[in-house]
This record gives C-alpha cells, sequence and structure tokens, in this order.
C-alpha cells in the first residue's frame, strides 16, 4: 500500500499538496484520486503546491501535465505553484515544457489565476 496525496477542498477549488518526494505510484494514485475528486465535487479549479519538491524526474514532469490535461477535460483548471528554480530548470534541461499547465510563484497568486479565469463565467456541465 502506498501513501496517497490529500487534497483538499476549499470553495470550488481543490488544492493539491505534495509535501514528500513522490513515487511513481503515488503520482498515479494522486491522477485517479484528483480526478474523481474533480466529478464528485464539480471543482472548476485546482492548485497543485510542489514547493516542498527539490526533485522533479521526468515521469513526474510528465504526469503534472497529463493531470492538468485531464483536468481540463473535467471542466476545472490547473495551476502549479510554488515550483523552486532548480525544479524548473530541471525541467527545460528534460525538455518537458509543461503545455497547458499555468504555473504561479505561490498558491495566493495561483489562486488568483483560477479566480480571473472563473470572472469569465461558469463552464457548462
Amino acid at each position: 500500500m502506498t501513501d496517497r496525496v490529500p487534497i483538499l477542498k476549499i470553495g470550488d477549488v481543490l488544492l493539491v499538496s505534495i509535501q514528500v518526494d513522490l513515487e511513481d505510484q503515488m503520482v498515479m494514485d494522486l491522477q485517479e484520486d484528483l480526478s474523481q475528486r474533480i466529478v464528485d465535487t464539480g471543482a472548476h479549479g485546482v492548485v497543485i503546491d510542489i514547493s516542498a519538491l527539490e526533485i522533479v524526474d521526468s515521469f513526474v514532469g510528465r504526469m503534472l501535465a497529463t493531470i492538468a490535461a485531464i483536468s481540463r477535460v473535467l471542466g476545472a483548471e490547473t495551476v502549479v505553484v510554488g515550483m523552486r528554480p532548480a525544479v524548473a530548470m530541471t525541467l527545460v534541461e528534460l525538455g518537458l515544457s509543461l503545455g497547458g499547465v499555468r504555473t504561479a510563484l505561490n498558491l495566493e497568486q495561483g489562486l488568483g489565476a483560477l479566480r480571473r479565469t472563473g470572472d469569465q463565467g461558469p463552464v457548462d456541465r
């Protein structure tokens, strides 16, 4: 059995704060858990806080992009916040552009970005 990453609900936003180094199975479980929570709660936004991560490998980088794409299909925008410079440099060196993933420096800016998206009107489901 692997540890699960907690998913908190704040209004219509889901907050995922990753506080441990991610193993591949944890990332797969997070993808599944987050998808189900979006459907169950009708969340319009997801914030993934990676400020505690010192290293991101290519698998985790690809999964962040995949999670954002799945969330978008389910009607929720994703913002990744708290990326350390070393992590950003690693992702670029690995050739991962995180296409379609919005980023912000911190949680406050990430929530602000989602609010601005929400101001454009609700998404029909």
